[in-house]
């Protein structure tokens, strides 16, 4: 079965590169091969690196894998001076979800975590951003910026507008997260039509501090990378944050609706990809 053709309906799943990234390439998956190393990347990353665990850990096989990849598109970026046989090429890489194949199988994966019930109710074009990991190797400005290009892209050509899922802070300790947790609070929380929730029962506040407690330099500090590119986008944080146990992380969930993007955040996020 070729479960591999685009799950949102688009038009092309080939993503134009950067002049400088010629010995790169960034799609769709297209194979299973393809699937399988964005998986062992993920692996890489989440297992090796973070110290995840659980049911989709294989590691005989070093992979990383859940029942919401089958119904997913993977968005790949390859260095083509790496082993395929290896399954060592993909140095980077996103799952994105969107609405119809969720409602056709287990929902998003978000809803493990949190109450998303305002955005599958909004009546706009959704997806939901997961299991993004960049190689250790490749983690630069530059190949940060080739990922946004391709993620715009593909939602600009599927004329999607929310964006959404979570995005991990490394470790299950909330005390150490304070700082920055509080600061998203304070400065980042989305508004009332698209603020989701944490589940009842794993509902942590993020007003852990004072707003005159916060130290907004070193919180961002404190704010991984890739949470950090988002923000630069306009995302907006739901309600709460999520220990999540298996995969040694604590959760806050992003929203990116790009009809609210200013045009200084819309300048970041589509400049690659759209010169000619």
């Amino acid at each position: 079965m070729n479960w591999y053709r685009s799950r949102t309906g688009g038009r092309r799943d080939g993503i134009r590169m950067n002049s400088e990234f010629s010995n790169f390439e960034m799609r769709v998956a297209t194979s299973e091969e393809d699937v399988r190393a964005a998986q062992r990347l993920r692996y890489r990353v989440f297992v090796e690196e973070m110290g995840a665990g659980g049911e989709g850990v294989d590691d005989l096989e070093r992979l990383e894998t859940d029942e919401f990849d089958k119904i997913s598109d993977h968005l790949i970026l390859i260095d083509n001076s790496r082993q395929r046989k290896s399954l060592d090429h993909v140095v980077g890489a996103y799952r994105l979800l969107g609405i119809e194949a969720a409602r056709a199988n287990n929902g998003f994966y978000t809803e493990s975590e949190y109450d998303i019930t305002l955005l599958k109710e909004c009546g706009r074009p959704i997806v939901e951003l997961g299991r993004s990991c960049v190689h250790p190797d490749y983690r630069s400005r530059t190949v940060m910026l080739q990922l946004w290009s391709g993620l715009a892209e593909y939602v600009l050509n599927r004329e999607l507008e929310i964006l959404f899922g979570v995005a991990s802070f490394h470790g299950n300790d909330l005390s150490k997260f304070d700082q920055p947790l509080s600061y998203l609070h304070y400065n980042h929380l989305a508004p009332s039509d698209l603020r989701v929730r944490a589940l009842d029962g794993h509902y942590n506040t993020m007003q852990r501090l004072r707003p005159d407690d916060v130290n907004a330099k070193q919180a961002l500090k404190s704010i991984p990378i890739l949470l950090k590119g988002y923000l630069r986008l306009g995302a907006f944080i739901g309600d709460g944050a999520f220990v999540d146990r298996a995969f040694n992380t604590i959760d806050v969930c992003v929203i990116i609706d790009t009809n609210r993007m200013s045009d200084r955040h819309r300048g970041y996020y589509v400049r690659n990809w759209s010169k000619p």
